[in-house]
């Protein structure tokens, strides 16, 4: 088996024809329609999440504010919403992927894949990393994969604990949006500057950074980000 992936689809056919795709790609498929019962069979053995927006009871996004709660694990989102607004708000609260309806099956199981494999990517480099990654007030535990900041714990979604992680492995180093699009999603870079510029922005605030003075990522006019000095 190559994982197991909750699917929360309230289209019926949609739904089937994932299931049936996925269980064919070897992945073990938890098949759920409504975002209440998405939530009773999340547990931790689950490897990647498929959420659809408008779906019955709870909706996608309070499923996936519910998810980051516990569960760092890659989160794609699957909707007929193509606002760009709607795609913010989903990568502002922790979403790692955003497709919108009609797609293309192969492309989502190719993204599934990638997100999964670099997931476990992570989790296995991290034992052979140094445990304790130290920057000012902020530790990270590369094994445990777990956030302090000045001895408070704070939970990270996985694309935003992979640019903490490669924030922390190279102090002083400036980034550009292509570097960090390239390493942490694996994939080559378009210009998608609101991507990386909201992951940025959200884990700025999960650090409590200040907007007007960061003491711990500076933007660098016209190149990118860094690590504060």
């Amino acid at each position: 088996m190559n994982g197991k992936i909750l699917l929360l689809e309230d289209d019926r056919d949609i739904n089937a024809l994932l299931t049936l795709h996925l269980e064919n790609e070897d992945y073990e498929v938890i098949s759920v329609f409504d975002g209440r019962e998405a939530l009773d069979r999340f547990d931790d053995s689950v490897h990647l999440a498929i959420l659809d927006i408008m779906v019955p009871y709870i909706d996608g996004f309070d499923v996936l504010k519910k998810i980051r709660e516990k569960s760092t694990i890659p989160v794609i989102f699957l909707t007929s919403r193509t606002d760009e607004i709607d795609k913010l708000a989903a990568l502002g609260i922790g979403a790692d992927d955003y497709i919108t309806k009609p797609f293309g099956v192969m492309e989502l199981i190719y993204r599934i894949k990638a997100h999964i494999r670099r997931s476990y990517e992570y989790n296995h480099l991290a034992g052979s990393l140094t445990d304790v990654l130290k920057f000012k007030d902020i530790e990270m535990d590369t094994q445990k994969k777990q956030v302090t900041v000045s001895g408070r714990e704070i939970l990270l979604s996985a694309k935003e604990m992979d640019l903490l992680q490669y924030f922390l492995e190279h102090p002083g180093h400036v980034f550009t949006k292509k570097q960090l699009y390239e390493h942490v999603w694996g994939e080559l870079y378009y210009e998608d500057d609101n991507t990386i510029m909201v992951h940025i922005s959200r884990l700025r605030e999960k650090l409590g950074e200040d907007k007007k003075a960061p003491k711990y990522i500076s933007t660098i006019k016209s190149l990118g980000y860094r690590l504060v000095p």
